[in-house]
């Protein structure tokens, strides 16, 4: 009902329509967080109350991206055409997503399938050639968990030819649904950057929760799953998501979680189940609420039915698994922003928050599109900006990986480019791009222009500023302060008046 656009093929790539200032004034800046918290996440995680652990007892917060292709009839995650999945992943960490979705199909443990579109070029992607799309799933967790990132596999389809309401089809039943769970959680025992899997994404009717019909009750499914990977790796999380329909109130696909207040999902290992909403804007779908004369202040209490009062009243950890748009609709940007605002900023609630992962990474998701723009590499400052206040701090990492590290001994050098990205009139959105240009890696760094004009910053996300005068000084937030040799990130900003010539901008980096 709501999925054949989000789930477009490679060459559906979905052209962008940035949104004017007053929705990107909603972003702030990432939080500072406590030195002591930024170790956190070692080890399996475990779930206490409302709340996820990581193995010292210390709790965690999950906020991560999308990013999907395992799931298609490309068999590999995609942008691989276009990058080096390592490049991507440093990319990731260094705009501050801590954790990875990554939807796959029961295809992917078929023989005969063969991942298809890597361009190995340039030496792109070299380490991945002659690999099934299993063996470049192993090489893209090593690598994550290298640069600090965690992984949640999602069994997104049971096939390549698209979603499916049920866990299981007559072509695979759900006994191949739970072999082959059980196959991934054996595949990746031991190696905690895989910290749970999603067991199918978006249950909807007739699916049905608590209603004890063995052939149409995911709960009951989730838990005969559940149980499945727990058996041969109880260290993982077990995320379940939602149905559409309960008791005769209907939402997104995997959206609906009414029924854990009567029928919570029971598993023979204590503290492993997260609870998985999905929710979106009018670019996927219409919806009711959407209309009330009082949306945006409505959403709140739409949540808190159908998923927040698990987290509120400490049931268990709630984790919005998807939630994207396009953002060319204002009441899009009212929803994103009403959105991030009831997941719980981190700077006032630390990882005593929902977790996230946003839908998604790639562009070529035809009713969301992506933090990337169309040329999978470009970021949509706007889109990440939005996000700036939930994202929270990585976790350790097991290697050596991109995303921070460097060569040594040279002095730390930065650029800045500055680019107006809209412009109005009235206002403006602007996108200021630093770039290690030194040998050795940076941990911080800090960008200063002059306008030749009188002109006002009203919003900054990505990093934190001061304006004295026409002078603005814009220093990194916490997590993009450290960039690898000859790696970049961005920040961006709305201001006022827009009209004005772009001025010439200085880097300091240490």
């Amino acid at each position: 009902m709501f999925r054949n656009l989000r789930r477009a093929v490679c060459a559906a790539a979905a052209a962008l329509l940035l949104p004017l200032a007053a929705g990107a004034q909603s972003a702030q800046a990432a939080p500072a967080v406590p030195a002591a918290a930024a170790d956190a996440g070692a080890g399996y995680w475990h779930t206490s109350g409302r709340q996820i652990l990581d193995a010292a007892g210390q709790p965690v917060r999950i906020a991560g991206i999308n990013w999907f292709g395992f799931e298609t009839g490309n068999y590999v995650v995609h942008g691989l055409w276009s990058r080096d999945y390592k490049s991507m992943i440093d990319q990731m960490k260094t705009l501050g997503y801590n954790t990875i979705r990554i939807p796959y199909s029961d295809d992917i443990f078929k023989s005969s399938t063969v991942p298809n579109s890597i361009d190995f070029s340039s030496g792109k992607n070299a380490d991945l050639q002659g690999l099934g799309s299993l063996g470049i799933l192993d090489k893209i967790v090593s690598y994550a968990g290298q640069d600090g990132l965690k992984v949640i596999l999602d069994r997104h389809r049971p096939d390549a030819g698209g979603q499916s309401a049920l866990w299981y089809t007559a072509a695979v039943p759900e006994s191949t649904w739970i072999a082959n769970l059980k196959s991934l959680a054996a595949r990746y025992a031991g190696q905690s950057t895989v910290i749970g899997i999603d067991l199918h994404n978006e249950p909807h009717d007739p699916a049905c929760w608590g209603c004890g019909d063995t052939a149409t009750d995911w709960r009951l499914a989730a838990q005969r799953a559940g149980n499945a990977v727990l058996s041969v790796n109880p260290d993982l999380l077990v995320f379940v998501e939602g149905v559409q329909s309960f008791n005769g109130v209907s939402g997104w696909w995997g959206g609906n979680l009414m029924g854990v207040a009567q029928y919570p999902v029971q598993l023979n290992v204590a503290n492993r189940v997260v609870y998985s909403a999905h929710d979106y804007a009018t670019s996927v779908a219409q919806q009711s609420w959407f209309s009330d004369p009082a949306f945006p202040a409505n959403m709140p209490g739409i949540w808190d039915k159908y998923w927040g009062y698990i987290f509120k009243q400490n049931i268990a950890p709630v984790w919005v698994g998807e939630f994207g748009t396009t953002l060319q609709a204002t009441v899009d940007q009212q929803w994103l922003a009403a959105l991030v605002s009831y997941l719980r900023p981190t700077s006032t609630y630390g990882a005593d928050s929902f977790h996230w992962t946003f839908w998604s990474w790639n562009p070529n998701s035809g009713d969301t599109g992506g933090i990337l723009k169309d040329d999978w590499q470009t970021v949509d400052t706007v889109k990440d900006g939005y996000l700036a206040s939930v994202k929270a701090p990585g976790f350790p990492g097991t290697g050596t990986g991109g995303g921070g590290g460097g060569g040594g001994g040279s002095t730390a050098a930065c650029s800045a480019a500055y680019t107006v990205t809209s412009d109005w009139g009235g206002g403006f959105n602007a996108e200021v791009k630093v770039t290690n240009t030194g040998t050795t890696a940076v941990s911080s760094w800090k960008v200063t222009w002059t306008w030749s004009g009188s002109r006002t910053i009203t919003s900054l996300w990505n990093a934190s500023y001061t304006q004295t005068g026409t002078t603005v000084t814009a220093v990194n937030a916490s997590h993009n302060g450290a960039i690898a040799a000859g790696a970049s990130t961005s920040f961006g900003f709305g201001g006022t008046p827009g009209g004005g010539s772009a001025p010439t901008v200085s880097c300091t980096a240490a």
